[in-house]
């Protein structure tokens, strides 16, 4: 589990530390959130592992993969509390849900339960597996905006029932950057007999996570969003009783041979961005660790209130319920719908050089944004002065 900075160091942190990335200089990035962004020392090992690969394909495949990918699912399991054992690769949360999902058996009646923020990707991957069986598909309505984290909980455990088979919960909600009790969630849920998968996507390097803790059966997340590392790296954490008859979406040579063996082998790919996790990691601790959480989490507050304060507006999240990530209301877009928020998304980006997510929900378009170390308030000040015009 990462250990906190002995102190912040809010001066290393702003636009001095952009070369440190390969992000173009010319855009005010303000979308961390949404695919991460990798700094230029972890791409660099990142080529150096695919150099590694290419110089002899067939020694490296056979012989060195599998104890250097041993050795980083270890290194990642150790930063997230977890035993070596039970924590395996994969390229992303919607991979670790998907694999959790169609691994179970449901049968016609039963309950898969989850809020009304859930992730779009996973609520497909919900609603193919309940049409399969004839279950039902239930979504708590989490009220939004979120100002009381006690709230989310008691709309939650009120729709649990006998039926409950499954719940998904989110740590950190996608469209809507609620952070979520879910330990607590977790907890009502166990108590009815029901299984727990926890969505943890934004999670590492954006909050202290434990694994071991949330009180879950499974629980997924991206090591490419807030920690820095290559894209298509992530991770599936089992509990010890329920990595038995769990497996990945592509079955190949360890299908019934183990936890591991099952997911560290699906076939020829290109493993460097697992095997770069320990320069992601390095690098995240290099500059900070505890305090790059604590930084992005006071940024993002400063980022919403002035934001709602320039568009006389609201916020989506109390600072209780808010990570790195926070949302602001748009004045007078009700109604308004997805291919709405696309454009003017593309209109940020053409006439102000900002790359910055504009997504609906409760009948009106919200302004999503991430705060990162390279950020700083002049960001989103340039950002509340466009969306004003």
């Amino acid at each position: 589990m990462s250990r906190p900075a002995a102190a912040d160091r809010p001066n290393r942190y702003g636009h001095a530390l952009k070369p440190l990335w390969a992000l173009d200089p010319a855009i005010t990035y303000l979308n961390h959130g949404g695919y991460g962004a990798t700094p230029r020392s972890v791409l660099a090992a990142q080529d150096r592992w695919r150099a590694q690969l290419e110089a002899e394909p067939t020694r490296f495949m056979q012989r060195d993969y599998l104890p250097a990918v041993t050795s980083a699912s270890a290194a990642l399991a150790r930063f997230l509390g977890a035993d070596a054992e039970d924590l395996v690769f994969v390229e992303n949360a919607t991979g670790g849900v998907n694999a959790v999902l169609r691994s179970l058996d449901f049968a016609a009646g039963d309950e898969l339960l989850t809020t009304t923020h859930v992730y779009p990707a996973v609520r497909n991957a919900m609603r193919l597996v309940a049409a399969r069986a004839g279950a039902r598909i239930v979504e708590a309505p989490v009220p939004y905006p979120l100002t009381d984290p006690e709230a989310a909980t008691r709309v939650f455990a009120g729709h649990l029932t006998s039926r409950t088979r499954l719940v998904v919960i989110d740590l950190v909600t996608s469209p809507t950057a609620l952070l979520l009790p879910v330990a607590e969630m977790a907890k009502a849920a166990r108590a009815k007999g029901a299984k727990v998968l926890v969505d943890a996507a934004h999670a590492p390097g954006m909050v202290d996570l434990d694994v071991t803790a949330l009180e879950a059966d499974w629980v997924t997340g991206n090591a490419h969003k807030w920690l820095f590392a290559p894209k298509g790296t992530a991770f599936l954490w089992a509990a010890r009783g329920a990595q038995r008859g769990l497996h990945p979406t592509v079955v190949s040579h360890g299908f019934e041979q183990g936890f591991h063996a099952e997911f560290d082998w699906v076939g020829t790919r290109d493993p460097s961005g697992w095997l770069s996790i320990g320069a992601a990691l390095d690098f995240y601790r290099e500059q900070g660790d505890g305090a790059i959480r604590a930084h992005n989490r006071a940024l993002a507050n400063r980022a919403a209130d002035l934001l709602a304060d320039a568009l006389k507006s609201r916020q989506g999240q109390s600072p209780e319920c808010r990570g790195a990530l926070a949302t602001v209301r748009l004045p007078g877009t009700e109604g308004r719908d997805r291919a709405a928020g696309l454009a003017l998304n593309d209109r940020l980006w053409r006439e102000h050089g900002i790359e910055v997510p504009i997504i609906p929900f409760a009948n009106a378009l919200w302004v999503r944004v991430s705060a990162q170390i390279y950020n700083e308030l002049s960001d989103y000040e340039k950002l509340a002065a466009a969306l004003a015009r």
